[in-house]
């Protein structure tokens, strides 16, 4: 038996010839990336009135400049994002800031790690 699967677009595809059997979910996810920018802008502004100090403000800073840079493009770079949403997340949790911002921070944090999707996981374990 011969077949052909024309062009498809997802985030999950699996092909099976036979039984398949999946334990513990799969999932998939496509965020629209003007979603992800939106996100990217409240924790800015979220970090911004943290009030860090000089180098924690500066580092800060340039990780979401980083995950600015990765939204940037027409199609997201979810790896370069999460790794300086995970980086990000570390520097305001070492330096108190997530204590004392609360919400206020924890919010946004967590919407971009949804928006990743898996990627975004290791960044929710971090705000458990």
């Amino acid at each position: 038996m011969t077949f052909h699967i024309g062009s498809r677009h997802a985030n999950q595809i699996n092909n099976v010839a036979g039984d398949m059997h999946l334990s513990g979910g799969q999932h998939g996810y496509v965020g629209d990336p003007e979603v992800g920018r939106q996100i990217s802008r409240h924790l800015r502004r979220s970090v911004e009135r943290a009030g860090l100090d000089g180098r924690s403000a500066v580092a800060a800073r340039a990780e979401v400049d980083e995950i600015d840079a990765g939204l940037a493009a027409g199609r997201p770079d979810r790896s370069r994002i999460a790794g300086a949403l995970e980086r990000l997340t570390r520097l305001l949790s070492a330096t108190g800031a997530l204590a004392a911002a609360g919400a206020a921070l924890v919010e946004p944090l967590q919407a971009l790690a949804g928006w990743l999707g898996e990627l975004g996981a290791p960044v929710l374990q971090l705000l458990v």
